[in-house]
């Protein structure tokens, strides 16, 4: 095959694809079978079967050991990482996909502000946070800006935010921003098809303690749900998944400061927080 064919098809490899290419290709070079490995390492030869041929990216726990025998460190663990990403990424797209075509979204934000309720400000501090390497931040604000368009216009979906009470008690860096992003919450609390709900502290343990979780009724009437971490998403579309992620949402609710006390917090929330520094002359 010409050399510019085969660098084409390498270019078009997923980073999953790549991870599980290598997999192969070191273990062939050291000419080890799977049990061989799997006593060097540790782990059973039928889970390195299956992540050489069932795409299973494993935990950073077997690639760091993974790296080791084979003298490779970090090159596997960095793979990984990329394919974990690629993972992420891929999952999030069709999440936006389906949330576009939701008429109501109701939201559990256990430590952050809802994407559809960030300002630019807050986007982007979080967006720098979590990726500091990343080059296109200020098209991730952008584009998570636009996603507000869902809660405008003539076909706008109907929202519900049940914020726990740790997400108003991390603030932004900049004083001023937090502000501003806590001005936005109340301003769009009045919004007729947006609705906020606080859960205290001393509501205590819940159902979806450790789970940041989007529930959407599709425009055919499907349900479906979304829950996400900093680094994996999961998009639930079986009916018995849903329903139990929608029974722990309910109950959450039911315990969570009406919204006109929401509301009245965040205000309260507001007016503790240190003046403006005057302007300079």
């Amino acid at each position: 095959m010409p050399a510019e064919k085969e660098k084409a098809r390498a270019d078009e490899r997923s980073a999953r694809q790549t991870f599980v290419q290598e997999l192969a290709r070191l273990r062939a070079e050291a000419d080890w079978s799977y049990r061989e490995l799997g006593a060097k390492v540790g782990y059973d030869f039928s889970h390195l079967y299956k992540m050489e041929h069932d795409g299973s990216l494993g935990s950073a726990e077997i690639v760091a050991d993974l790296d080791a025998p084979y003298g490779t460190t970090p090159h596997l663990t960095l793979l990984w990482r990329l394919a974990k990403v690629e993972a992420f990424r891929s999952k999030y797209l069709s999440y936006m996909r389906t949330e576009a075509e939701a008429s109501v979204l109701h939201q559990f934000a256990v430590s952050l502000v809802p994407g559809l309720l960030q300002t630019e400000d807050y986007a982007r501090e979080l967006i720098r946070s979590a990726e500091p390497l990343e080059d296109d931040v200020e098209e991730q604000v952008a584009a998570r800006l636009a996603r507000r368009s869902l809660l405008t216009g003539a076909d706008r979906a109907d929202f519900r935010a049940v914020l726990d009470e740790a997400v108003l008690r991390r603030p932004l860096r900049d004083p001023v921003a937090w502000r501003a992003q806590l001005a936005q919450l109340v301003e769009m609390a009045q919004w007729p098809n947006v609705t906020l709900q606080l859960l205290p502290f001393s509501a205590g343990h819940h159902g979806l303690s450790n789970t940041d979780t989007m529930l959407l009724w599709l425009r055919d009437g499907k349900g479906v749900d979304y829950t996400e971490t900093g680094y994996s998403g999961n998009l639930i579309e079986s009916p018995s998944g849903f329903d139990r992620l929608r029974i722990a949402y309910d109950r959450l609710r039911d315990v969570a400061l009406p919204p006109p006390e929401t509301v009245a917090s965040i205000e309260q929330l507001m007016e503790e927080l240190p003046c403006d520094p005057p302007e300079s002359t």
